[in-house]
């Protein structure tokens, strides 16, 4: 493919959130509610916005929905900060039409997941990206994570998508922190790189990473980005740790259903957090994810007054 130039200065540097979708009693997306998270997590300082991620429910939503919220979106942000919109599908013809429609709507960055389910091979996986590059102008942000695609493509082949133009920069969205930093070290700088695992933030951005998309920053995104203050801006190690130390226990109650199988999911500690700061008007996941169970919500609350967001037990 010819090369294009995409301006990787448009992607932020620091704390980027993933903003939820919220649904109404019936299980539909509730336009009307896009803008609550994403108001209070620009009145929170993050650099970045990132609708239709993993955390925006995106496999749950019909094509025509997920065009709904990326006009929402944007229409919340009001170009306050930049945004990068999950355009990810499948099939290379529908992420290649979510991808010009963002373009068009004024995204700033597209994140798109290789094609789930079917396992294509690796060149089948890089032709999807280039053939998304021929297709828009703006930064394409490849989004690493082998355990919800199944798919693996070497450090090697993102540098050389980068090279090629078709990516401007890689959520690393695997608890591997080795190739991570291999990643670091062989974009000399060029592409952006962000943390987008929880478990390895403390590692990926005293390492270099350029910024941390993730469930911890989409929920407490202050206290992220004291993290990423200490560690990437300041350098100063040792209060770095002292934050992380504090983060830790919420990571771990986050993703401990990951590690067993088992409630409490990951999303529905987000949703539950959501509801708790915010308000329950933020909802509960899309089945078949249940909301976080009752008896889990009074630890919940203590975990986040720890990290400076004291929250009322009740919420759903």
């Amino acid at each position: 493919m010819e090369s294009k130039q995409r301006d990787a200065g448009a992607l932020p540097y620091g704390v980027v959130a993933s903003s939820v979708t919220p649904f109404n009693q019936d299980g539909d997306p509730d336009i009307s509610r896009v803008h609550l998270h994403i108001d209070w997590l620009i009145e929170q300082g993050i650099a970045g916005i990132s609708p239709l991620g993993s955390s925006g429910e995106f496999p749950a939503l019909e094509y025509a929905d997920r065009q709904r919220i990326v006009d929402a979106s944007l229409e919340a942000v009001n170009g306050r900060v930049p945004t990068l919109m999950g355009t990810h599908h499948y099939t290379t013809k529908q992420t290649v039409a979510l991808s010009k429609y963002a373009e068009g709507a004024g995204a700033t960055a597209l994140l798109v997941i290789p094609p789930y389910y079917m396992v294509p091979s690796r060149t089948q996986v890089m032709d999807h990206y280039r053939a998304i590059a021929e297709a828009v102008q703006i930064p394409i942000m490849l989004y690493y994570n082998i355990a919800n695609t199944n798919v693996r493509l070497h450090v090697d082949d993102l540098l050389q998508l980068h090279a090629e133009g078709a990516i401007s920069g890689v959520k690393w969205s695997d608890p591997a922190a080795a190739p991570l930093f291999d990643l670091i070290d062989g974009s000399d700088n060029a592409m952006r790189v962000y943390v987008g695992v929880d478990s390895v933030a403390f590692e990926g951005l005293s390492y270099g990473a350029h910024g941390w998309i993730s469930g911890i920053p989409s929920i407490v995104p202050k206290a992220a980005n004291a993290l990423y203050q200490k560690l990437a801006v300041e350098h100063d190690l040792a209060a770095a740790r002292a934050e992380w130390r504090k983060l830790l226990p919420l990571v771990r109650f986050e993703f401990a259903g990951i590690m067993t199988g088992d409630d409490p999911h990951w999303f529905a500690v987000m949703k539950t957090t959501l509801n708790m700061l915010i308000g329950p008007e933020i909802g509960a996941p899309a089945l078949p994810v249940q909301p976080l169970p009752a008896l889990d919500h009074a630890r919940l609350a203590e975990l986040l007054s720890a990290v400076g967001y004291p929250a009322a037990a009740d919420g759903q």
